[in-house]
């Protein structure tokens, strides 16, 4: 494994991990790896973090639009990307995740903040009751961590929904 670009020793941090079965493992993407352009660097608003999404993580190797997705953009004090990392996969209709498969990239990366998003294979890009609880939950350890969880964006076909936006971040 090649040696992390912002962070060196990481890897001895941060264990690769595989699905059984699937040669393949999930890395944290670093900004150098996909190049952005400046519009996207700067993640402000709902809508730059779903282009971010359609330019960087619909097109990465791992991601399969059959399945929810979840990733989770690494935002520095300036709220510029510091990279991403695709967190969890599930299935047509349902996603595992917990704190702390979110906040062990975080921490590993120094991020002060972070971008949670997922994708709604359905195409429909309302959140789901299960969405709003995670959301709260990643509220309060991010809260009790310091690390600020910015927004949570859930993408469908063409649309996307930020909780923000929606006015679950009380």
């Amino acid at each position: 494994m090649n040696e992390h670009p912002f962070l060196p020793g990481l890897e001895s941090l941060v264990k690769p991990f595989r699905f059984p079965a699937t040669p393949h493992e999930y890395k944290i993407t670093a900004l150098r790896e996909c190049p952005t352009p400046e519009r996207l660097v700067l993640c402000e608003t709902p809508d730059k973090a779903a282009d971010y999404w359609r330019m960087h993580i619909a097109t990465g190797a791992y991601y399969n639009p059959e399945c929810e997705c979840l990733a989770v953009l690494i935002v520095n004090t300036r709220r510029r990307v510091k990279g991403h990392h695709l967190v969890s996969i599930g299935t047509m209709d349902t996603l595992l995740v917990h704190p702390r498969e979110i906040f062990r990239i975080a921490i590993a990366t120094a991020a002060n903040a972070l971008i949670v998003m997922h994708n709604h294979p359905s195409g429909e890009s309302q959140p789901s009751e299960a969405d709003i609880k995670v959301t709260r939950d990643l509220i309060r350890a991010g809260q009790i961590l310091k690390i600020e969880v910015l927004d949570h964006v859930v993408v469908g076909n063409g649309n996307f929904s930020s909780l923000r936006s929606l006015g679950y971040f009380v």
